[in-house]
């Protein structure tokens, strides 16, 4: 067989690693933990690469906003709820750190059920073998009626639901996120669709109702993106709902001339999706400001956050 050519490199041009910018020394590796460390020593014992100086940048950016007055919206659908994490969310909101809080019909449903009773989420298997997934009726006809009178008095779902369970002294109120929000005075939307919530399964439910409070909602949510530069949005856990409003909330905010843009966002979720990477981490800052996707389990994800907004910057 004829021998192939070769690349002749005897003299290729080399450096001195001395000379060379590299990514990762020294003061980025991890740190040893020891036996009675405190939190903030093992928080900044983490690596400093990668996802965690994203975590860390981004636990910043909520600081610096609230410092300077700017909104921070999070966004999520009902499972962070289903994860135990309304308690971590709750003092967020107790200490400022969350302006807005925007779920989906799920989201409201399973944070009602905890207010009232201090149990949610069913066995949806073994429910839909015998037609009785959903069929609650303490939990639809609640929330139905709720909705049925704020239609009439021209209030959002959210603000109803909130103002509703404190009201009545929900016997959890303090694990709720709704109650919490109207504790707090601070907006809590609630964005439906037509037939995905067990809600939607009972003769007390009127669509048109549901379809008024949630149509209110959305423009309260479009008002608070209104304030939005320096500010910053976090998704957990939507993959269509919340990610689909927020695009539609940002187009109506800029359509009318305000200026929202230069903000951070986020968003946490166990698998990367199509939708909230695209319409929540790149569309929204693509003339301007940073987005980031982390990927892991709420329960664990959001309770590192939660912790390093809380941690002052280490000087």
């Amino acid at each position: 067989m004829k021998k192939l050519k070769e690349i002749d490199i005897s003299q290729v041009k080399s450096y001195s690693i001395r000379d060379r910018r590299s990514k990762v020394d020294l003061g980025q590796l991890a740190k040893i933990i020891k036996p009675g460390s405190s939190l903030a020593q093992f928080l900044y014992s983490l690596p400093r690469t990668l996802k965690v100086n994203d975590l860390f940048s981004l636990a910043q950016a909520v600081r610096k906003a609230r410092s300077r007055g700017r909104p921070v919206i999070v966004m999520m659908g009902a499972h962070p709820i289903k994860c135990g994490l309304s308690p971590v969310l709750i003092d967020l909101m107790d200490q400022g750190y969350i302006t807005h809080l925007a779920t989906n019909g799920a989201g409201a449903i399973h944070d009602f059920e905890m207010a009232c009773w201090g149990k949610t989420s069913e066995d949806v298997a073994a429910g839909l073998e015998d037609g009785s997934f959903g069929m609650a009726r303490e939990t639809a006809d609640g929330i139905n009626g709720v909705i049925k009178a704020a239609s009439l008095c021209r209030m959002g779902y959210g603000q109803a639901l909130g103002q509703y369970l404190t009201g009545i002294r929900a016997k959890y109120q303090k694990f709720s996120l709704l109650a919490a929000c109207s504790r707090n005075g601070i907006p809590v939307t609630v964005h439906v669709a037509v037939g995905t919530d067990i809600i939607n399964q009972h003769p007390s439910y009127d669509g048109a109702a549901a379809g008024d409070c949630s149509a209110r909602d959305f423009r309260i949510l479009a008002q608070s993106v209104t304030k939005l530069p320096g500010g910053v949005v976090i998704n957990i856990g939507s993959t269509v709902i919340m990610p689909e409003v927020f695009l539609k909330t940002l187009t109506v905010a800029r359509n009318l001339g305000h200026k929202a843009r230069d903000f951070t966002t986020a968003n946490f979720d166990m698998i990367q999706h199509y939708r909230p990477n695209l319409n929540v981490v790149s569309r929204p800052t693509q003339s301007g400001g940073r987005g980031y996707s982390f990927t892991g389990h709420h329960e664990i994800m959001l309770p590192l956050l939660a912790a390093l907004i809380k941690q002052p910057d280490k000087k």
